[in-house]
C-alpha cells in the first residue's frame, strides 16, 4: 500500500457533499451508523448534510436539510431509534415530490444519498437514482435549475445502509437493529420465564415479523421455546395435536412452564392466520392449562442499541461513504452489509428482487423455495430449532457412544448454553452423554456424572459455568485422566472453553503417545470474554463481556457529561488480547483504546492527552480512554491515569474505573446463546461420526491429527481444525493467535475519535453478486 493511496481516503471527499436520511421504520443503530456516515465523510474532506424526517425532508428542502458538524453527532452513539427522526412519506412516491427533493439536492451541489432503511426505502432510492436525467431535464426546461448547476449534479450517487429490526433483507446475514430487538425479547422471555414457573403457566408470546420469522426463530433457539410459528414454514395439518402432545411431554419430563414464540405474520399451509389467541385457546382447551399471551410490540424497537448494532452501524457508515466516493455512474447502487464479519457491497436491486421472491414464492405456498432464499443462516436456524424442540429422544436406555462434556477456563456466559444443547442434541442422537465437573481437574478426580434431558432443563438462560471450570491443565494427571476414561468408557469429548481448552488439547494430543487411552476424539468450543482462542473469530462470552462493558461505559460518559472536563481510564479484561478494548471503544465512542497488540510509546500517550485537550475546547468536554489489562507492564492504567492527571491539570480531570470480574458474569445475549446452541449442535454431530469413523477391532482408537480439533468460526463458515495445525498459528508466550481479524478495524476506532490517521483503503468490498452468495454462503 503506498502513501499515495494512503492520502487519497484523506482528499477523497473534496468538493463533493454527502447528504444521509433514514427512512422507514427506526431500528436501533440508526444513529451509529449515521454518526459514521457525518464523521468518516468529514474526514474524506466531504460535506455532509442530515436528512431530517427521511424522504419527507427531502421532498420539503429548506430547514429540513442541514450542515451536520463534527460535534452534532456526539452522545449519539447510545441512543435507540434515529435522532434526525423517520417519516412515512406519500410525497416521494409521485413524481412530483421526487422532483422537488432532485431540485432540494441540485441547489445544495449534493450528489451522494446515503439512506438506511429498510426494502421500501432502499427501492425507493434506486427509482429516484434511475430518474434522475429526466428530473434533471424537466427541472432545466423550467428554468428551475440553470444548465451549468444540471451539468455539475449530472449523476446521483445511492448507497443504502439496511435499517431493520425483522432482519428480513436476503442478502445481508443481519440487519441494523436485529440484534437489539432479540435483546429487548430475551429480556422479557426471561422475565416472563420466572413467574410462569412460579404458577406452571404456558406463555404464548407475539414478536414482530410480518413477513420474516427471523426474530421468532432466533428468540425461540435462544430461550429453548417449546414450539415457533414462523411465515415461512407453516406446520403441517394436524399440528394442533402434535403441539398439544409436545407441551403435555414436557411437563412429565418436569418442566414447570411451557413458552410458544408466534411470529406476528405467522400463517397455516392454507395460508390462514395464526393468531396467538387462537393458540391460547386450543391449549386452554384441549389441555386445560393456565395460558397467558404476551404481544410484544414496539418494546422490541426500543432501548438502547446492542454492542454489535452500533460496530455493525459503525462499519457500515464507514463503507457506505467509501461506496459513495469512489462511485461512477456506471457502478449500480448498492447495499453495504455484512457477510459473517466481513464488510461486502451487493447491487441493490438484486437484493430487492430475492426479498421480493421470497414474499412471491410464501404468497404461491412454495414455502421450502422460500426457506431457501432466505439464506443458509436462517435454514440452519431452522434445522437445530426442529432436532431440539420436535424430536423426541431415544427411550432405549443403552446409548450408542458415550460422549463425555467439560468447562475448562475462565467462566464464560453461555457455556451452559452450549451444554445444554451438546447433551441434549448427543441424547437425540441416541448417545450416552456424561458431564465432568471441574475442568480436567473434575476428569482426573472422576467427578463424572450421567446427564439426562432434563439435567440441563433451564440452563440456556443462565451465565456462568454450572459443571464448574477450572483452569488446570491435564498434563499433570494424564494417568489418572486415562484411567477414569477406561472407566467412565469415555468414546469422545467435548471440551468448552479459552485458551486452556485449547492448550489442555494439545497435551492431550501429546500424551496419546504415551496412553493409548487418550486416543478417543475431542473437540474445543472456544468459550471465553478474551476470544482469544487460535482457529476462530469469535468466542462464547464475548458478546456479553461487550455488551457489559458498553453499558457501563455509557454510564460513565453519561456522568462525565454532567461534570464536564472530566476524562475516564477505564480498564477491560482481555490478558494480551485486545479485542475487548477495541470492539468496546467502537462501540462506545471512546477516544482511545491501548493494546498490546499495536505497541504504543511515551509520544503517543502525549498524543492522546494533547488531543484530549483540544477536545475540552470543543462542546464535547469528557474523554473516555479504553485500556487492556495486560497492554504495557510499564504503562499500567495507574501510570496512564497519572499522566493524564498531570498533564490535564486545569483543563481536564481524571478517573480511572477497572471493571473486574463484573465482564465475566451476567446473563448471556442472544447471539452467545445461539452461537453456543448451534455450535454443541455441531460439535455433537461431528463428534458421533468420528467415533464412528474411529472404530478398531471393537474399540475406539483415535491418533489421527483430524481427531481433536476446534470448532471456529473463520470469516462465513463453521470449521473443524485440527489442534496441531493451529500451534504454527498461535503466540503462547501471549495466549493469542498471531493473527486476528478485528485489529483492520481500529482505524475506524481512531477516525471516528478525530484522529488525522491514513485510512488503509485497500481492505475495501468488492461488490459481490448475491446469487453467488447464496450457494458459496457458509453456515453460521
Amino acid at each position: 500500500m503506498t502513501h499515495e493511496e494512503h492520502h487519497a481516503a484523506r482528499t477523497l471527499g473534496v468538493g463533493k457533499a454527502i447528504a444521509v436520511l433514514t427512512s422507514g421504520g427506526d431500528a436501533q443503530g440508526m444513529n451509529a451508523a449515521v454518526r459514521a456516515v457525518v464523521r468518516v465523510g468529514i474526514f474524506t474532506g466531504a460535506r455532509v448534510f442530515f436528512v431530517h424526517e427521511g424522504y419527507q425532508g427531502l421532498v420539503d428542502g429548506g430547514n429540513h436539510i442541514r450542515e451536520a458538524t463534527w460535534e452534532s453527532v456526539s452522545m449519539m452513539l447510545q441512543l435507540g431509534g434515529t435522532v434526525i427522526g423517520s417519516a412515512r412519506c406519500k410525497d416521494f412516491r409521485e413524481r412530483e415530490g421526487r422532483l422537488r427533493a432532485a431540485y432540494n439536492l441540485v441547489k445544495l451541489g449534493i450528489t451522494n444519498l446515503c439512506v438506511i432503511g429498510g426494502d421500501g426505502s432502499l427501492t425507493g432510492a434506486d427509482t429516484f437514482r434511475s430518474e434522475w436525467s429526466d428530473l434533471l431535464s424537466d427541472l432545466q426546461k423550467a428554468g428551475k435549475i440553470t444548465a451549468e448547476e444540471a451539468m455539475k449534479s449530472s449523476y446521483l450517487n445511492i448507497v443504502g445502509l439496511v435499517g431493520s429490526i425483522d432482519n428480513d433483507f436476503c442478502g445481508t446475514d443481519m440487519t441494523i437493529g436485529t440484534d437489539s430487538a432479540l435483546h429487548r425479547i430475551i429480556e422479557i422471555v426471561d422475565a416472563i420465564t420466572t413467574t410462569a414457573q412460579s404458577h406452571q403457566r404456558t406463555f404464548v408470546l407475539e414478536v414482530m415479523g410480518r413477513h420474516c420469522g427471523y426474530l421468532a426463530l432466533v428468540t425461540s433457539l435462544s430461550c429453548g421455546a417449546d414450539w415457533v410459528f414462523i411465515p415461512e414454514c407453516p406446520p403441517d395439518d394436524d399440528w394442533e395435536d402434535h403441539l398439544c402432545r409436545r407441551l403435555s411431554e414436557t411437563r412429565t419430563r418436569g418442566s414447570r412452564l411451557n413458552i410458544i414464540i408466534v411470529a406476528e405474520g405467522a400463517i397455516d399451509k392454507q395460508g390462514k392466520p395464526i393468531t396467538s389467541e387462537d393458540i391460547k385457546n386450543l391449549v386452554v382447551k384441549r389441555l386445560g392449562y393456565d395460558t397467558r399471551v404476551t404481544v410484544l410490540g414496539h418494546v422490541q424497537r426500543g432501548g438502547t442499541p446492542s454492542a454489535f448494532d452500533r460496530i455493525l452501524g459503525s462499519r457500515m457508515g464507514v463503507e457506505a461513504v467509501m461506496a459513495l466516493l469512489e462511485g461512477t455512474p456506471d457502478t449500480p447502487a448498492c447495499v453495504v452489509s455484512l457477510s459473517g464479519n466481513q464488510a461486502v457491497r451487493l447491487p441493490l436491486m438484486e437484493c430487492v428482487q430475492v426479498t421480493k421472491d421470497v414474499t412471491k414464492a410464501m404468497n404461491e405456498k412454495k414455502f421450502e423455495e422460500a426457506m431457501k432464499l432466505r439464506g443458509r443462516s436462517f435454514m440452519n436456524n431452522w434445522e437445530v430449532y426442529k432436532l431440539l424442540a420436535h424430536v423426541r429422544p431415544p427411550v432405549s436406555k443403552t446409548g450408542l457412544h458415550t460422549v463425555a462434556v467439560m468447562n475448562v477456563g475462565a467462566p464464560a456466559a453461555g457455556m451452559n448454553a452450549a451444554v445444554r444443547s451438546t447433551v441434549r442434541i448427543g441424547l437425540i442422537l441416541g448417545n450416552r452423554v456424561l458431564v465432568v465437573h471441574d475442568g480436567f481437574e473434575g476428569l482426573a478426580k472422576g467427578q463424572i456424572e450421567e446427564a439426562g434431558w432434563s439435567y440441563v432443563g433451564g440452563w440456556i438462560g443462565q451465565g456462568g459455568s454450572k459443571l464448574g471450570t477450572k483452569r488446570t491443565l491435564p498434563k499433570k494427571s494424564l494417568e489418572q485422566i486415562s484411567a477414569n476414561i477406561t472407566k467412565f468408557n469415555i468414546q469422545g469429548l467435548i471440551i468448552i472453553g479459552g485458551f486452556e481448552a485449547y492448550t489442555g488439547g494439545l497435551e492431550l494430543m501429546d500424551g496419546r503417545k504415551q496412553y493409548d487411552e487418550l486416543c478417543i476424539p475431542f473437540v474445543i468450543i472456544p468459550a471465553t470474554v478474551s476470544n482469544n482462542v487460535p482457529g476462530s473469530d469469535f468466542s462464547v462470552g464475548a458478546d456479553t463481556a461487550l455488551n457489559t462493558i458498553c453499558t457501563t461505559c455509557d454510564r460513565i460518559k453519561q456522568s462525565a457529561a454532567g461534570t464536564k472536563r472530566r476524562v475516564f481510564i477505564i480498564e477491560t479484561m482481555g490478558g494480551y488480547c485486545g479485542y475487548l478494548a477495541t470492539m468496546a471503544g467502537l462501540a462506545a465512542g471512546a477516544d482511545a483504546a491501548y493494546i498490546f497488540e499495536e505497541a504504543f510509546t511515551i509520544r503517543d500517550l502525549q498524543a492522546n492527552v494533547e488531543h484530549l485537550v483540544q477536545k475540552m475546547k470543543t462542546t464535547v468536554k469528557r474523554g473516555l480512554v479504553l485500556r487492556n489489562e495486560k497492554c504495557n507492564e510499564n504503562y499500567t492504567t495507574d501510570f496512564i491515569f497519572n499522566l493524564y492527571s498531570e498533564e490535564g491539570k486545569g483543563i481536564f480531570d481524571s478517573r480511572k474505573n477497572v471493571l473486574g470480574h463484573m465482564q465475566q458474569g451476567g446473563s448471556p445475549t442472544p447471539f452467545d446463546r445461539n452461537f453456543a446452541t448451534k455450535m454443541g449442535a455441531k460439535a455433537m454431530n461431528w463428534m458421533t461420526g468420528k467415533i464412528k469413523e474411529s472404530y478398531r477391532n471393537g474399540r475406539i482408537f483415535a491418533n489421527t491429527p483430524d481427531s481433536g480439533c476446534v470448532l471456529g468460526m473463520r470469516k462465513r463458515a463453521l470449521v473443524f481444525q485440527p489442534v496441531t495445525e493451529l500451534k504454527d498459528q498461535t503466540d503462547f508466550e501471549h495466549r493469542i493467535p498471531k493473527e486476528q481479524w478485528w485489529l483492520k478495524l481500529r482505524p475506524i476506532l481512531k477516525i471516528l475519535a478525530k484522529y488525522e490517521i491514513d485510512l488503509d483503503t485497500s481492505e475495501h468490498a468488492h461488490l459481490e453478486h448475491i446469487s453467488r452468495k447464496r450457494s458459496g454462503e457458509a453456515p453460521v
